[in-house]
């Protein structure tokens, strides 16, 4: 699994071995960053209890040891408006 922003992981000592007391973590984004096989940097937020963001984290982690608890939300279709409507001309003038 490849994290996406938006996601809810539960990082515990199976993703690295410092997280001796399990967290909650919201990403922000994947990092490019070099790391090895397998591993990944993740920037994020610390959650709390009750889902509140509580400290800005970057984390280096395995990404086999990383379980999903909330997906992020699907993304809506981007819609493209132009600034005019069809149809409708504009006057053209003549000095």
């Amino acid at each position: 699994m490849l994290p996406r922003s938006g996601d809810v992981l539960h990082v515990t000592r199976a993703a690295s071995v410092q997280f001796h007391r399990p967290i909650l973590f919201r990403v922000i984004r994947v990092l490019d960053r070099p790391t090895y096989d397998g591993w990944l940097w993740l920037e994020g937020y610390e959650l709390n209890a009750a889902g509140d963001a509580v400290n800005r984290r970057s984390i280096f982690v395995q990404r086999a040891g990383l379980q999903q608890v909330q997906a992020a939300p699907q993304q809506r279709p981007h819609t493209v408006r132009s600034a005019r409507r069809p149809g409708v001309r504009m006057p053209v003038r003549v000095h």
